[in-house]
């Protein structure tokens, strides 16, 4: 098993009101495993999750780990036609709902509800021998109604990246953890959930994406004398902009991750929260999350600065192609928790692998320390008659503007230079597009200050909390 329920905390729904020991969820975690043997789910078969946000959840994805099967964890919202798209491209065994699951039908799938079982059902599960090969958890990226783009991880990658997660962080800070994450990605089930939970500490799950939540954030923290937390920036200004700040002083560390963290940013979390210890975090979906943490104990905060490495070892790809240890580049990765690739998409998994390394698609600059800041995205970079522009710069300096709330820079095809670049923006007060461009120009060249500006009421958000960034500019130039 990845995570012994002997020896974990609590775990308590703040949503659903709901506190589960851990005698309540071994005896929970042992009746649905054998309700998934009654119903002839098997080892390596693929389990899909379709609830979330309660204790229910991991008593299901800890039985399916149980008997050796692997979980497919989908976003509780997840329609219709998109679970049915998932279905027909894994082919689960099972499909676990819950009282508070959406209505589903599709024929051809066994939906099953483990939330009222039987005490029958709760003797001792028969242990089953698991290779640490085997798939154990596959998190869907993009794709629910397309062709899905489905990350695989193992036993053993995940076993391994809790390991090094909890070499880099005192179990103490996580006493009383808190999640305001969805649990159908990385960063919320991996980082915020599974972390402590393997810890033997206690986890608190609330709803981040639920604005009273977050205006109440500070009285949370206090209630239930949280110590430890991680989210995304997005949220994070949204914190800070509506909710005050707790007064107890039990936080005692803070992760930012998922999105590019800008350095006031980073200063504004430090005097929200009233502590040091608050870690700008780098970590994607195919590395099982966290891969490196730099701490304002450690540093001064610097955009995009994300410290050293959690495990593993981290290079460059420069612009001649040569691997590197130091220098700017996209960021190559050997780590022992990576994915073991995208389902049933070789193709694209052999895309990602550039001489036995994997590569991040993220671009950066490794020191001779060690120390790695990432910059930007190499599918968003912008590239303006050979000049490289990367929209997640522009944004964090767009939003330095004390009239900008967000921003969100992207490339527009232009006949003359290829690409140039573009901005929507959301502001907090009345200014011209003029003055917005000369205040660029005082601080990056004139080729990267942007072309055309568009002013927004709202930055979408994916289900993660990242900002859309595609659909933002679709949605700017269909308007234009």
């Amino acid at each position: 098993m990845i995570i012994d329920c002997q020896k974990i905390g609590s775990i308590n729904s703040l949503i659903l009101n709901k506190i589960w020991d851990s005698v309540k969820i071994e005896y929970e975690v042992n009746k649905r495993a054998n309700f998934l043997l009654k119903n002839n789910v098997r080892a390596k078969d693929k389990v899909i999750i379709a609830h979330g946000g309660g204790p229910e959840f991991f008593a299901d994805l800890f039985s399916i780990w149980k008997i050796g099967a692997c979980a497919v964890c989908l976003n509780p919202k997840i329609t219709n036609s998109e679970l049915e798209n998932i279905c027909n491209f894994i082919k689960p065994s099972a499909i676990l709902i819950s009282e508070m699951s959406q209505k589903y039908s599709i024929k051809e799938y066994q939906f099953l509800d483990l939330s009222d079982l039987e005490d029958n059902m709760s003797n001792q599960c028969e242990p089953v021998k698991i290779n640490n090969n085997s798939d154990a958890l596959i998190l869907f990226t993009s794709g629910t109604t397309g062709t899905p783009k489905g990350v695989v991880h193992t036993y053993a990658s995940l076993k391994s990246r809790i390991k090094y997660n909890l070499k880099n962080i005192p179990t103490a800070d996580l006493q009383n953890s808190l999640c305001l994450l969805p649990m159908h990605f990385g960063h919320g089930l991996i980082g915020n959930c599974l972390t402590p939970l393997a810890a033997g500490k206690n986890l608190f799950i609330s709803n981040g994406s639920d604005i009273k939540n977050i205006s109440l954030l500070g009285s949370i923290i206090d209630t239930n004398k949280i110590s430890f937390l991680s989210s995304v920036p997005s949220l994070w200004k949204l914190i800070i902009k509506l909710s005050s700040q707790p007064k107890l002083k039990t936080l005692k560390r803070i992760h930012v991750g998922s999105a590019p963290l800008s350095k006031i940013l980073w200063n504004d979390i430090i005097d929200w929260s009233s502590i040091k210890r608050v870690l700008n975090m780098y970590g994607i979906t195919e590395t099982a999350n966290w891969i490196s943490g730099a701490s304002s104990e450690d540093y001064d905060p610097v955009d995009g600065l994300v410290g050293k490495m959690w495990g593993g070892k981290a290079y460059v790809l420069d612009e001649n192609r040569n691997i590197i240890l130091t220098g700017k580049g996209v960021i190559l990765l050997d780590i022992p928790s990576l994915m073991k690739g995208y389902y049933q998409l070789k193709d694209l998994t052999d895309r990602c692998i550039h001489d036995g390394l994997f590569n991040t698609g993220d671009i950066g600059t490794i020191d001779n320390e060690g120390t790695i800041i990432i910059t930007g995205r190499e599918k968003f970079e912008i590239n303006r008659a050979g000049l490289k522009i990367n929209p997640e710069e522009l944004d964090i300096l767009i939003e330095k503007h004390e009239l900008v709330d967000e921003a969100c820079a992207f490339s527009i095809e232009d006949d003359v230079f290829g690409e140039v670049p573009g901005v929507a923006v959301k502001l907090n007060g009345s200014i011209s597009v003029a003055e917005l461009k000369n205040w660029c120009t005082d601080k990056i060249t004139i080729e990267k200050v942007p072309s055309k500006w568009f002013f927004v009421e709202e930055i979408p958000k994916t289900d993660r909390g990242k900002v859309d960034r595609l659909n933002i500019a679709a949605m700017c130039l269909a308007k234009s």
